[in-house]
C-alpha cells in the first residue's frame, strides 16, 4: 500500500471547513476574546520623525475617568531581552528591532511613546489624547529619491562575499551596454501597505509572574511563542499563543511588533489582562509595509530574439535602526537564458519604521522591472512578447546549473494565452479599439522558491470513528484547515466530514509560520505522516489479532477506505477502524509525527513555483482611465490540493497585483516625515469595481521531489507578475511606457 494519495479528495473543489463559522460570526478573532477584569490599552504616537523625548506630561491622562496606568520609557517595566525575527525564506535582519518604551529616542513618525490603560476602550482613547510630549527634534530624512546616493550594500553581503545579496556577475559585467539592440530604463515602486480587514490586535494576560498567555494576530504561533519567551526570559512552555482565526495577513504577521510588547508590558504593570487593537491609521505606521524601491534594467538581444545580457540594479528602503532586505533580484538570475547577467542590490536607511515582507516579497518588486523590460525588448525586436519569452525559456536553472525538479511554465503560458485571447493582440500599440476605448494585452511571469520546512502534526482516531488532527500552524486566509482535512481524508481513506483539523495554538505540535508559500508542503506533509503512522498502528493491531482474518497481514497488503481496513487481494474482508479500537479496548489511538525536508534528492534540483498572468485592459485616451477588463492567471504549482481555495488564492493575489499596478501607493510629506495616505480615503486598495472576473488555470502536475504530497506554493506567485502584465497591456493599448507605479490617469494623459 502506498503512503500517498488515493486521489479521492485531494484535487477536489471542496468548500471551506470553517466557512460557516466565518460567515455566521462564530469564528473568534484575537480582539474578540473577553477575559475577566479586562483592561484596554491605547498607544500614543510621536508627533516628530527623529529626535528625542525631552518630557512627557501624563498628569491629565492619569486623572481622566477609568484610567489605570499611563506607561512610557520612564516608568514601564523593562523587557529583559529583545529578539530578531526572520521570514521563513530570508536571513535574520541586521540591527535591533524597535524596542518599545526602551529609551527617549524617536526613530520614526508615530512611533509608540506611551500606552494608556483604562477600564474601557473609550476612556483609554480619550485619555490618550491628553498625553503631551516635548521633543528635541533632529533633522530627518524620508525622501527616498533625494537620498538615493546614500544606499549601502547590506551588512550580510559585506561580511560574506558568497552571500546571495552580494553583487552577482555571470559572464561579462554590464555586457548590454556594448550591444546594438538594447533597452534601458528606471522603475519606481512606492511604499505599499498590507491593510488586511482585521486590524492588528492582541490580548495579553500574565497568569503568573512567569506564565504568559496571548491571543494574538500572528502568522507564526511558535515563532511568536519563542519571541516572547526570549523577550521576557521565561521558559518557552510558559508562553501560550492563541491565533485560531486570522482575518487576512500578507506578511505583517511575520514579525513581533511594538504594540504586542506594549500590551504585554501593560498587562505586567497593571496585573490584569490588557487588550490592544491598532487603529487603521496606526496600521500605516507600526506594522511594516512593502518598501519603496528604485530599480534600473538594462537588456540586450540578438535580432532573432536571443537575450545576450541583463543588468538589474535595485535599491530598497529600510529603517535607520534595522536592516531589512528581500530577494528583489532572484527572478532575474534564473528566469531567462542569458550568457551575461549582472545584479546589484543596495538598501537605503531612512527615518521610517522597518518594512516587512509583503505578498510576493521582493520578487513582486523585481518582476515589475524585469517583466516590463522583457516587454520593452520584445517591442524593439518587433517580436511577440510571448514568443520572446518562450525563445529564452530555461531548461535548467542557469544560476545554480541544476535541473528543475519540475517546470511546466511554457504549458502555463499556452493555457493563459488561449484563455485571454492573445491572438487578438496587435504588435503595434493603439491599433485595437472598443468604441472610444483603446484595448491592450500584456503578460508577466512570476516565480518563487518551492520551500518546505520542518513541521509536526498529531492525529487522533476516536471511538466514534472521527479523527482529530492538530498542528500549531495558522490560517491567514488560504483555507489551510480545509486542505489539511483533504490530505488527511486521502491518507486515511475516510470521509472528510469525519475529520476535524485544529490549528492556531502553541499547545499543538509545532509548525512553522504561514509565509513563504510553504504551509501545505510543510504542514501537509506532517499531517500525511501522522495519518500514515496511525494506519500502521492500526495495521499492527489488526494483523496481531489471532481471531482476525487479518492475522499476519503486512501493512503493504492492506487498504484503508471508507473508515475500514481491508485486504488488498480480498476486498470483502473488512474491519472497521472503530472495531479495531474495540478489540484493543482503546477509547482512542494517537500518532504524532514530525516531517522534515531531509530528502537528499532535493539538493540535486532547483525547485520553484511558476506563474504567468495575462491582462486585457481598456484605456480612455481623453481621461486616462484604465479598466482591467480581463485577467487570466495560470500557475505551475505542483499538485493542487483544493482547486476552489487555490483558485481563491490566485484571484486574491491578482487583485493585489491590480492594486500594485493601478491604485496603491503611499504618499509621505517629507517636510514632516509623516504619511498623508493613512486611511482608505487616501490609500486606495482595489475594490470590486476595479477588478474583472479573474480566470484561473493550473497545470496541476505533482513535484514529488519537493515533498511527498507533490505540492508547490501558490500564495506568492499569485501576485508576482501581475503588475507588469497590466503595465505591459497599458503600453500595448496606448504606446505609453509607464515605469513608476501606480499607473494613475495623470500619467497617461
Amino acid at each position: 500500500m502506498k503512503d500517498y494519495f488515493f486521489q479521492d479528495n485531494v484535487g477536489k473543489p471542496m468548500d471551506r471547513v470553517d466557512g460557516r463559522l466565518k460567515v455566521t460570526g462564530a469564528a473568534k478573532y484575537s480582539a474578540e476574546y473577553e477575559l475577566p477584569n479586562m483592561a484596554y490599552g491605547v498607544l500614543v504616537g510621536s508627533t516628530i520623525t527623529k529626535g528625542r523625548i525631552k518630557s512627557i506630561d501624563t498628569k491629565a491622562a492619569e486623572r481622566a475617568p477609568g484610567v489605570i496606568a499611563v506607561l512610557h520609557y520612564q516608568n514601564a517595566p523593562k523587557v529583559p531581552g529583545y529578539i530578531q525575527a526572520a521570514h521563513p525564506t530570508e536571513p535574520k535582519p541586521v540591527g535591533q528591532p524597535h524596542r518599545v518604551f526602551y529609551d527617549d529616542k524617536v526613530y520614526f513618525n508615530d512611533q509608540p511613546i506611551a500606552i494608556v490603560v483604562a477600564d474601557t476602550l473609550e476612556r483609554a482613547r480619550y485619555a490618550a489624547r491628553l498625553v503631551k510630549a516635548q521633543y528635541e527634534e533632529d533633522k530627518h530624512a524620508t525622501d527616498f529619491l533625494k537620498h538615493q546616493s546614500k544606499a549601502i550594500l547590506p551588512t550580510h553581503a559585506q561580511r560574506n562575499p558568497k552571500h546571495y545579496l552580494n553583487d552577482y556577475v555571470k559572464g561579462k559585467e554590464d555586457a548590454y551596454k556594448g550591444e546594438p539592440l538594447k533597452v534601458e530604463g528606471e522603475y519606481v515602486i512606492p511604499t505599499e501597505f498590507h491593510n488586511p480587514i482585521e486590524l492588528q490586535a492582541i490580548v495579553a494576560h500574565w497568569e503568573a509572574d512567569n506564565r504568559l498567555t496571548v491571543y494574538d494576530k500572528t502568522q507564526a504561533v511558535i515563532g511568536t511563542q519563542n519571541a516572547f519567551a526570549k523577550e521576557w526570559n521565561i521558559p518557552v512552555e510558559n508562553v501560550k499563543v492563541i491565533a485560531t482565526f486570522v482575518g487576512g495577513a500578507f506578511g505583517n504577521g511575520l514579525h513581533t511588533w511594538p504594540h504586542e510588547t506594549a500590551a504585554i508590558i501593560a498587562a505586567k504593570k497593571v496585573n490584569r489582562p490588557v487588550k490592544v487593537m491598532l487603529t487603521r491609521e496606526q496600521m500605516f505606521t507600526m506594522v511594516g509595509y512593502r518598501p519603496f524601491a528604485w530599480q534600473k534594467m538594462g537588456m540586450s538581444a540578438t535580432k532573432d530574439g536571443k537575450i545576450t545580457a541583463i543588468t538589474h540594479e535595485a535599491i530598497g528602503q529600510t529603517s535607520s535602526y534595522e536592516e531589512f532586505t528581500e530577494s528583489v533580484l532572484q527572478q532575474t538570475r534564473m528566469m531567462y537564458t542569458s550568457p551575461n547577467i549582472t545584479t546589484r542590490y543596495r538598501i537605503l536607511p531612512l527615518d521610517v519604521s522597518t518594512p516587512i515582507w509583503m505578498r510576493g516579497p521582493g520578487e513582486a518588486t523585481g518582476a515589475f522591472a524585469l517583466e516590463s523590460a522583457m516587454d520593452e525588448m520584445a517591442y524593439v525586436l518587433k517580436m511577440d512578447p510571448l514568443e520572446f519569452r518562450i525563445k529564452n525559456h530555461t531548461d535548467r536553472d542557469p544560476e545554480r546549473d541544476l535541473p528543475w525538479s519540475t517546470k511546466y511554465l511554457t504549458e502555463a503560458m499556452q493555457m493563459g494565452a488561449e484563455k485571454i485571447g492573445w491572438k487578438n493582440r496587435k504588435l503595434e500599440p493603439g491599433t485595437v479599439r472598443n468604441g472610444e476605448w483603446l484595448v491592450g494585452y500584456g503578460m508577466g511571469v512570476g516565480t518563487f522558491g518551492s520551500h518546505r520546512n520542518r513541521a509536526s502534526a498529531r492525529a487522533v482516531l476516536r471511538s466514534d470513528g472521527t479523527v482529530l488532527i492538530q498542528s500549531a500552524t495558522t490560517d491567514i486566509g488560504p483555507g489551510t484547515g480545509t486542505a489539511m482535512v483533504q490530505i488527511a481524508a486521502d491518507a486515511l481513506g475516510m470521509d472528510p466530514s469525519k475529520i476535524t483539523f485544529e490549528l492556531g495554538s502553541s499547545l499543538f505540535p509545532p509548525a512553522p509560520s504561514q509565509g513563504g508559500s510553504a504551509t501545505v508542503a510543510s504542514v501537509g506533509s506532517a499531517v500525511q505522516a501522522a495519518c500514515n503512522s496511525l494506519k500502521k498502528k492500526l495495521a499492527t493491531m489488526a494483523s496481531g489479532n489471532a481471531e482476525s482474518s487479518f492475522k499476519g497481514a503486512k501493512y503493504e497488503d492492506l487498504a484503508f477506505k471508507d473508515g475500514q481496513v481491508s485486504l488488498a487481494n480480498a476486498p470483502n474482508t473488512k474491519l472497521s477502524l472503530t472495531d479495531i479500537l474495540k478489540q484493543q479496548r482503546l477509547p482512542e489511538l494517537e500518532a504524532t509525527e514530525e516531517s522534515k525536508p531531509d530528502n537528499p534528492e532535493r539538493n540535486k534540483y532547483s525547485m520553484y513555483s511558476f506563474s504567468v498572468h495575462f491582462a486585457e485592459v481598456q484605456v480612455h485616451p481623453l481621461t486616462g482611465q484604465v479598466r482591467v477588463t480581463k485577467l487570466v492567471s495560470c500557475a505551475d504549482a505542483g499538485k493542487i490540493v483544493n482547486k476552489k481555495t487555490a483558485g481563491n488564492q490566485m484571484i486574491g493575489g491578482a487583485v493585489g497585483g491590480i492594486g500594485m499596478a493601478l491604485t496603491e501607493g503611499a504618499v509621505i510629506d517629507d517636510r514632516f516625515g509623516r504619511y498623508v495616505t493613512k486611511d482608505f480615503a487616501e490609500y486606495h486598495v482595489p475594490v470590486h469595481a476595479d477588478s474583472p472576473n479573474i480566470e484561473v488555470a493550473f497545470v496541476d502536475k505533482p513535484d514529488f521531489i519537493g515533498n511527498p504530497l507533490g505540492t508547490k506554493g501558490i500564495g506568492e506567485i499569485a501576485t508576482i507578475g501581475v503588475a507588469p502584465a497590466i503595465a505591459n497591456a497599458i503600453f500595448n493599448a496606448t504606446g505609453k511606457r509607464i515605469r513608476e507605479l501606480p499607473i494613475t490617469p495623470d500619467k497617461l494623459i
